[in-house]
């Protein structure tokens, strides 16, 4: 992904969450968990992301130890799925997406919670 790409991911959150948190959005009390990857290190991106105030969450180049989905989604899905046989990918598909579809969104925020502290 190149700076300008990201740059147009960027704009499209900070719209996506002025809209659907508009709470948050206006006092600046929304979070956005950035690694440190090439693109997202420009200058470009950072000017961005200062003129807008955002609160970065920041963490090591490719750490898996603070990736929400390997702190909670997969590796809850991999002990409700482990041992069934499936007969094709669309089994699989099928199977993942009620096990997703089944996640509350208690559950969900409790994840996020303990993901913060970490």
């Amino acid at each position: 992904m190149n700076k300008k790409c990201y740059l147009k991911v960027m704009k499209r959150l900070g719209e996506a969450v002025r809209r659907k948190r508009p709470d948050l959005w206006r006092r600046k009390k929304w979070l956005l968990h950035h690694d440190d990857t090439l693109a997202q290190s420009f200058l470009l991106i950072r000017d961005f992301l200062t003129k807008h105030e955002t609160n970065l969450v920041l963490q090591p180049l490719y750490s898996p130890d603070s990736a929400s989905a390997d702190f909670f989604l997969f590796t809850m899905l991999k002990s409700i799925l482990k041992g069934h046989r499936f007969e094709s990918v669309k089994e699989i598909i099928e199977n993942l997406l009620a096990e997703l579809h089944s996640i509350s969104k208690a559950l969900f925020q409790e994840c996020f919670q303990k993901w913060k502290k970490c």
